[in-house]
């Protein structure tokens, strides 16, 4: 499903802020101190409470070995200006559906400014962009309001809600399942390009930064340091 340009490792994202990429075994600590924080691993699917040390380098490999194989096209989430400061992770995953799966997270210390909706917004339009796919599918546990307005605010539609297996949670819990087409993100992306702004809204107490037209680079700056 992924294209080629997607599948070496100096492929990345660049948006406002962010800057993405694909994870390197040197995020091993970051994701380990993050993703094992109980209010992040609580509201996803696979993250175990509390995350084994040794599962993090496994976990980094096979991210790395399906974006190779285009499985899947999941990329560290890090500050343009610390490219190496891993903060959260974001993925589309392949589905037999032919319609790719979105997640991702952030640690805590940096909700409520706006990086997961800039994250999600920059890499749907990569999808979009890259990968003639009808739609994107997406879905948020129902006691996570902050993902859902991501979610919407990036054009998802609810579709309802549904009881879902997760695994490291140990059972079913109620989630809604959301979805963004191809014709309603071409409508969202032509009002922006005419001028078009929605009105800006707060989320924790601090105003949404918006999310420009990501850049797609695919080689390494001079001086930065090669994946491991």
């Amino acid at each position: 499903m992924f294209p080629e340009l997607t599948r070496d490792d100096v492929f990345r994202l660049e948006t406002r802020r962010l800057w993405l990429r694909w994870p390197r075994m040197a995020d091993a600590a970051a994701i380990l101190r993050q993703a094992g924080e109980k209010s992040v691993a609580e509201m996803t699917a696979s993250i175990p409470h509390p995350y084994p040390p040794e599962a993090v380098e496994p976990f980094i490999f096979a991210m790395r070995k399906g974006n190779a194989l285009g499985e899947h096209l999941v990329l560290a989430i890090t500050p343009r200006a610390k490219p190496n400061e891993l903060i959260g992770i974001i993925g589309a995953h392949k589905r037999a559906t032919g319609v790719p799966f979105l997640g991702y997270w952030l640690g805590t210390s940096h909700w409520g400014k706006g990086y997961a909706t800039e994250a999600v917004q920059g890499l749907i339009d990569t999808l979009f962009s890259l990968v003639d796919v009808p739609a994107i599918d997406a879905d948020t546990r129902v006691i996570n309001p902050a993902s859902r307005r991501v979610l919407e605010k990036s054009g998802f539609r609810a579709e309802g809600s549904f009881l879902k297996s997760l695994p490291a949670r140990g059972g079913l819990f109620p989630c809604e399942q959301f979805r963004l087409d191809r014709s309603t993100w071409a409508a969202l992306k032509s009002w922006s390009a005419s001028g078009w702004t929605p009105h800006p809204e707060l989320d924790d107490g601090e105003a949404e930064a918006p999310a420009l037209e990501p850049s797609i680079r695919v080689q390494q700056s001079q001086g930065e340091p090669c994946p491991a």
